[in-house]
């Protein structure tokens, strides 16, 4: 207002045009990307909400029963179960993936073709879809599959890969490691790219060892991106579904059964989608939840070696 009021009446109409244009074209342009957003992610989350509240086959008119199914879910032992190999495969698979990927990527860092084969060849399976991949392991992990064929001829019993409970959780994080992992050898390869030579520099005048070198200065400077990582792992692995399904199917007598698995194959399958749908809302949550958690704690980190 002060900026127009040694304006004339016209120069304050055309600044005020001006802006007016400058608005509408703002809006012009975030327009269609707050609709699409809207229809595709605030539109479905409210409906999921509702649903989450509502005991419905998927077929009849949907009935409110308030918090019914979230109580129900912390009382079905088929969840308690389920969350617990899902919290395995998580804990697990994220350590894993993050911490072999990061050797990995460590061992690979120089640039040469050999180095550019090897990084190749672990990002490889990233790029095939995982319930092909679980087909086949399953055909490799079998009671009759390549492995126990093998063994057979040597007279030795077949290994009960995907048949025994704990082998079969095992051989689960295994093959979901074994994909996985490529993905953080690529983002962290990435990551070592932007240390600046002159801290390498400097370790190697003060007689760091290339250990000494890797987990003091490398480690820290790409700390932000192993953050990332661990976040995208960790989400990633709570929504498991896919090999579990190729691999596993959920068994032998739940063992591998993730909740994603269980919400997908068990619950809507029994035409249970409003207590199926409170599942989803409360899969989400804790996703969200400890992504902000991981999140937070690496900020508190840096701020503690920063002295902020």
């Amino acid at each position: 207002m002060v900026e127009l009021a040694g304006l004339s009446g016209a120069q304050r109409h055309g600044r005020r045009r001006a802006r007016l244009r400058e608005t509408a074209v703002s809006l012009g342009m975030i327009g269609p990307a707050v609709l699409l957003y809207t229809l595709m992610t605030v539109v479905p989350v409210g409906v999921a909400l509702y649903l989450s509240l509502t005991d419905w086959d998927g077929f009849s008119t949907a009935a409110f029963i308030g918090l019914d199914n979230y109580k129900h879910l912390f009382d079905d032992p088929s969840s308690t179960d389920a969350w617990y190999v899902t919290a395995l495969v998580a804990a697990f698979g994220t350590v894993l993936m993050v911490g072999l990927g990061l050797v990995y990527a460590l061992a690979l860092k120089a640039k040469s073709r050999t180095n550019s084969f090897f990084r190749a060849v672990a990002y490889f399976p990233h790029v095939i879809s995982a319930l092909i991949l679980g087909y086949l392991w399953a055909a490799i992990l079998g009671t009759n599959g390549a492995i126990n064929n093998t063994l057979a001829k040597f007279g030795i019993a077949p290994v009960g890969f995907l048949f025994d409970e704990t082998f079969a959780l095992i051989s689960l994080i295994a093959v979901i490691v074994w994909a996985g992992f490529g993905f953080n050898v690529v983002l962290f390869v990435a990551a070592l790219q932007t240390v600046p030579a002159e801290l390498l520099e400097a370790a190697a005048i003060d007689g760091a060892s290339r250990r000494q070198t890797d987990l003091r200065v490398v480690i820290p400077t790409i700390a932000p991106v192993v953050t990332v990582a661990t976040v995208l792992n960790l989400v990633g692995l709570i929504r498991a579904y896919d090999i579990v399904v190729s691999l596993t199917g959920g068994g032998p007598a739940g063992s591998t059964q993730t909740f994603t698995y269980l919400i997908l194959a068990r619950s809507f399958e029994g035409t249970k989608v409003g207590y199926a749908t409170a599942q989803a809302v409360f899969l989400m949550v804790v996703s969200a939840v400890l992504a902000l958690l991981v999140t937070a704690l690496r900020n508190r980190q840096d701020q503690a070696a920063t002295g902020g």
